[in-house]
């Protein structure tokens, strides 16, 4: 798709909301009833192309630094009428036209979180926490997303508060809506649940999920070889009831398995009557432990083929899955997603799914630049920082659609798949309004 193309794509998806506002305003028998200078197209369009400036500057630019320019006071009250729903929309049915282009038979989707930091509130006890060890109070978000591994762009997210945060009902909730056709989905650690893998099987899907390797992992709770690698079909009948005829059939740890009442499992009822018949789910998948490297080991869980994925074709294929944590840095440290224009948790997710539509937007441009292939040692892609700058002047209007594509081109930097460092955890990051670049 063209850059041109793409924008208007963009542009039509916020003209559609705006033509149905009453659904995506706070007060909608009030809001947006009189006109105004920021309208609600003005306003979803420029916090879509905000960058890392204070609001001030940030407006001047949007306005062309015309005498006209708003006050960041009348800007902050004008926001506060729009529902994060309405940025949300704006994603999903962003991200669904761009997904429809695309010609896969299978898609190859990662599912993750990250935390964001966003400014300290006390009063706000479901992202609230003191802080240990000297370090300050901080208040965080979560951010589960759903992400195509190979053309780079969002597919879903949702936004929670981290005390409360449930990455595993985010889960089953963004493979539940999803509307592309046929997928594998590919997750980390923490993950690994019945009810998620029986989404998946539900919804037509392949999940591949690692689990711990330790004495402490779902996987004791089988009866697996003794050897460091196998891979063993697993036919589990989950059941939730407790009786003698069951718990003899519990004694067969690969074939039935017991999920209490306090587990979540959304295909069994949770309650039953004695005289009701036993009820049972069915949920087919392997267990595969290979090794990764001299001493150490993985253990994944999958339902995929294993005549078109043995074990070797599953460990290439979970290594693909670091795409979706190199994406969160880019998101958050590139397009500025921890530069935020408001301590209103409400604003901030309006802005958290604003960058989601800018760094689909500037990725699927990105991804159609042609680079040039020349005699050098590595292979070269675009400077995705450099892309991102180029792709929100063209979404303002301030660059054409052959400078654009010119000047990516130019800015490349080396692919080097083999590299590995160390990895630094750093403690949580905030911009605070007093450090925001001019």
């Amino acid at each position: 798709m063209k850059p041109k193309q793409l924008k208007n794509l963009l542009m039509s998806n916020i003209r559609r909301v705006v033509k149905n506002s009453k659904l995506y305003c706070i007060n909608p028998e009030k809001d947006f009833s009189r006109k105004r200078k920021l309208t609600m197209e003005k306003l979803i369009t420029g916090i879509i192309g905000m960058q890392s400036g204070s609001l001030t500057n940030e407006l001047i630019d949007f306005f062309n630094a015309s005498s006209d320019v708003p006050t960041a006071s009348a800007f902050s009250q004008q926001r506060c009428k729009i529902s994060p729903n309405a940025f949300l929309k704006v994603f999903r049915e962003f991200s669904h036209e761009i997904t429809s282009t695309f010609k896969e038979e299978i898609h190859l989707l990662a599912v993750d979180g990250s935390r964001i930091q966003i400014a300290t509130d006390p009063e706000d006890t479901d992202s609230f926490y003191l802080g240990s060890n000297g370090q300050k109070p901080y208040n965080l978000l979560h951010l589960n997303a759903l992400y195509d591994l190979k053309h780079c762009i969002y597919s879903d997210a949702i936004i929670q508060k981290d005390r409360i945060a449930n990455e595993h009902k985010a889960f089953a909730e963004m493979i539940d809506r999803s509307n592309i056709p046929k997928a594998i989905v590919i997750a980390d650690r923490g993950y690994e649940s019945y009810n998620n893998m029986a989404h998946v099987q539900e919804k037509g899907w392949y999940f591949l999920i690692r689990i711990k390797d330790g004495k402490t992992g779902m996987k004791e709770g089988y009866d697996l070889p003794k050897k460091p690698e196998y891979d063993v079909p697993i036919s589990m009948n989950l059941i939730r009831r407790q009786n003698k005829e069951t718990k003899e059939l519990y004694k067969d740890r690969n074939h039935y398995k017991f999920i209490p009442a306090t587990s979540t499992f959304d295909y069994l009822p949770s309650k039953s009557r004695k005289a009701d018949p036993t009820l049972s789910y069915n949920l087919r998948f392997r267990i595969v432990r290979f090794k990764i490297s001299e001493n150490g080991y993985e253990t994944v869980l999958t339902n995929l083929e294993p005549d078109t994925y043995p074990p070797e074709k599953l460990k290439e294929l979970y290594a693909v899955r670091w795409g979706i944590e190199t994406s969160f840095r880019d998101l958050k440290y590139t397009t500025g997603m921890l530069d935020f224009h408001s301590k209103k948790v409400m604003c901030i997710q309006q802005e958290i799914y604003a960058h989601l539509i800018m760094y689909n937007f500037a990725e699927m441009i990105t991804s159609h630049v042609v680079i040039d292939k020349k005699q050098r040692k590595h292979t070269y892609k675009a400077n995705f920082s450099v892309a991102v700058h180029m792709c929100r002047l063209f979404y303002r209007g301030k660059a054409s659609s052959p400078d654009l594509e010119t000047i990516i081109s130019k800015n490349l930097v080396p692919i080097r798949p083999d590299r590995h460092r160390e990895r630094k955890l750093t403690g949580k990051i905030y911009h605070s309004f007093l450090y925001r670049v001019a």
